[in-house]
């Protein structure tokens, strides 16, 4: 974060009056304040702060019915219209996994929590926004014409905070575990072919990361073509259209320290505008920054039910930004139409990795 004098809260209600349309996440970048201080500056001004009690919230949303989910990263936006339900809480991993809302959701990193009402011309739209220490978003829950208002505002008491400041405590911390590049490591490749091998399970990746010390970009460099190969940064829009011309069904993962949201079936309208590649359906909208992209790879895990294969898209962090599998469930083996398109997008050459 920029290290001058941060705006007080009028300066930065002025600068959002004075910049109505522009998006909360622009205008706290160019202010030089996070987007969860541009939101606490208008507490009691249409913004209530309210408890990041997540296992409280996700019961709560249950009544609430229809929403949008919206979860994003600096390079993927993730929406999804449906409800909360088949809530699972948990004080280190909590889920969603409603027919349309699928969430993992991580509470130790949600840390700032707005209830926020906004007019726009003659209506009011209402959301919940939750941020991590350093006043970055991790969950969105925006209200529909068709949502539950008293099961809501309902919601929104029982949250309340005794704390209403227009300021925020914000926290910053080393974040070297989250998927960035780590340290040279002294892992073979034979022992982490090895390991890979005898996955059994798509879950127990990131178990085998941890030990071997690994960042999800060094090990699918490291572990061979067989396992992980690169293609070509325009494989991602070319699959969508592949996947939306074919009717083929898949699950896209966006997420974030704090919260990772999965859409599961079939993708049809397909926009490119800029550098965004979109998808724009009717109950899920994808927004990915295509010039973010720094390197797609394949990969390929072995599973008690045959192998499946992911798209990984990665940033220049070394961060990845989104991942797409073919729709499956526990049990059943990886769709043929799903592995033909991922094995036959444009390969580019590597040579072995070191």
């Amino acid at each position: 974060m920029d290290a001058r004098v941060k705006p007080a809260p009028q300066a930065i209600r002025l600068a959002r009056a004075d910049n109505p349309k522009m998006r909360e996440r622009d205008l706290a970048s160019q202010l030089g304040i996070s987007e969860a201080e541009l939101v606490a500056a208008h507490c009691g001004e249409g913004v209530v702060r309210v408890e990041p009690r997540v296992n409280d919230l996700l019961t709560g949303l249950e009544s609430v019915g229809e929403v949008m989910a919206l979860t994003r990263n600096e390079s993927a936006v993730h929406e999804k219209i449906g409800i909360y339900d088949k809530v699972v809480t948990g004080n280190h991993n909590a889920m969603v996994l409603g027919e349309n809302i699928d969430l993992r959701i991580f509470p130790k990193i949600w840390a700032h929590g707005f209830a926020v009402e906004k007019r726009d011309g003659g209506e009011i739209r209402r959301s919940l926004q939750f941020f991590d220490k350093e006043g970055e978003a991790v969950h969105k829950v925006h209200l529909r014409s068709t949502s539950n208002l008293y099961a809501y505002q309902k919601l929104v008491a029982d949250l309340a905070s005794v704390d209403q400041r227009q300021t925020l405590d914000l926290s910053y911390e080393d974040t070297a575990d989250d998927g960035a590049e780590l340290p040279e490591t002294s892992t073979s490749i034979d022992d982490l072919r090895d390991r890979w091998s005898k996955l059994t399970d798509t879950h127990q990746f990131f178990g085998m990361l941890r030990t071997l010390k690994l960042s999800r970009q060094q090990a699918v460099r490291m572990v061979g073509q067989d396992y992980a190969w690169l293609v070509d940064n325009d494989a991602l829009a070319a699959m969508l259209h592949h996947a939306a011309e074919g009717e083929t069904p898949i699950m896209c993962f966006v997420g974030n320290r704090g919260c990772i949201q999965i859409h599961s079936g079939p993708v049809r309208n397909i926009k490119p505008m800029g550098p965004w590649i979109n998808i724009l359906d009717e109950t899920f909208h994808m927004h990915l920054r295509m010039d973010h992209v720094g390197e797609v790879w394949a990969v390929r895990k072995p599973t008690k039910d045959g192998h499946v294969t992911s798209l990984e898209a990665y940033g220049a962090d070394g961060k990845m930004i989104i991942q797409f599998f073919g729709k499956r469930h526990e049990g059943q083996s990886e769709r043929e139409d799903w592995r033909f398109i991922a094995e036959n997008l444009p390969r580019i050459p590597t040579s072995t990795a070191a």
